[in-house]
């Protein structure tokens, strides 16, 4: 590959490129009309990446996140429709407007380009003005794509985490304790669970009201999660109560995090928004299961094990953490 094509490739697939719709491709082998393209797009305040092959123009558009390609119909190595199906056949995460350029004009060849997977098609020589108003609504389309790739994005993550404090909800914890046991019989890892309860909460919001008992929720939550490791688990199981997944974690140390944790409540004042600060007791209970693929652990009996030790920990004054093995007592 010459020096011209590498600097190209890397300026589509380096550190610097933009995700967005300023940076086009354009592949096209006829020197005129390519110095014309990257002169009048420049113009039009875009960034022009060039190839003047079919297989550099594959390269960029495989490696990079490019937005906008305007694809020459007969090029060296691949030809414009080529490169249009086997762009489609990636299914990239993102979308990139395609638009082919050729001498052709008849309707077949336009159902050819279309059907290759191309967005719009300019017959040769290009009318300028046409091209600025078709990068235009290239744009629009991309535009509205993201947003709406973001909307579904946000809609998920909605569906998947409690609305008041932000972390899991009960439905998605249930789905990641089904993959974490699955991942400690694979992989022979130790598993543990915390049952974490507010013991106080109904006196928070006796003294300070039901929105001061959500804001200590709400501290309550990022707090922990803010104390845990990067692939720990938490989430709101109901009410006052939340619940922790602690992948490779055994019995002690499952039983140490939730010491460490009681330890760092204990010590932290939660604001109200009534001007006083609120002291917090919480409780919990906690379990682990061994490694090894005959454990034959289900989720329920591991969270029914978890409940019975936070049961334990209310019962005998509150204020504490108590863990079972799953197999028997501690």
């Amino acid at each position: 590959m010459g020096r011209n094509k590498k600097r190209d490739l890397k300026r589509a697939t380096g550190n610097s490129f933009r995700k967005s719709s300023g940076q086009i491709l354009v592949a096209e082998d006829d020197r005129v009309t390519l110095s014309l393209l990257e002169r009048k797009l420049g113009e039009w305040g875009y960034e022009v990446l060039k190839a003047r092959d079919g297989r550099l123009a594959w390269e960029m558009l495989k490696k990079s996140e490019l937005r906008i390609a305007i694809l020459d119909w007969m090029m060296p190595g691949f030809k414009g429709p080529e490169l249009c199906r086997q762009l489609r056949q990636l299914k990239k995460p993102h979308y990139t407007y395609l638009i082919l350029l050729t001498s052709r004009d008849s309707a077949g060849d336009l159902i050819e380009g279309l059907k290759a997977g191309a967005d719009d098609y300019m017959t040769k020589p290009i009318n300028l003005m046409e091209l600025k108003a078709r990068l235009k609504t290239a744009r629009r389309i991309i535009e509205l794509e993201d947003n709406l790739i973001a909307a579904r994005r946000r809609l998920s993550r909605l569906a998947m985490t409690d609305s008041l404090t932000g972390v899991w909800n009960r439905r998605k914890f249930l789905s990641l304790l089904n993959e974490e046991l699955n991942r400690s019989r694979r992989e022979g890892r130790f598993l543990g669970l915390l049952m974490m309860d507010l013991d106080n909460f109904k006196e928070i919001n006796d003294r300070h009201g039901h929105p001061a008992g959500d804001a200590v929720l709400k501290q309550l939550a990022q707090l922990i999660r803010r104390n845990l490791r990067k692939y720990d688990r938490i989430a709101r199981y109901g009410g006052d109560e939340f619940i922790l997944l602690l992948p490779g974690s055994d019995l002690r140390e499952t039983e140490a995090v939730a010491e460490r944790l009681l330890d760092l409540i204990r010590r932290s004042r939660f604001r109200t928004g009534t001007g006083r600060a609120a002291v917090v007791s919480v409780s919990f209970g906690g379990t682990a299961v061994s490694p090894g693929p005959e454990q034959g652990v289900d989720p329920k009996s591991l969270i029914r094990t978890a409940d019975g030790a936070l049961y334990r920990a209310k019962r005998d004054g509150r204020d504490r953490v108590v863990v079972i093995d799953h197999e028997g007592e501690k």
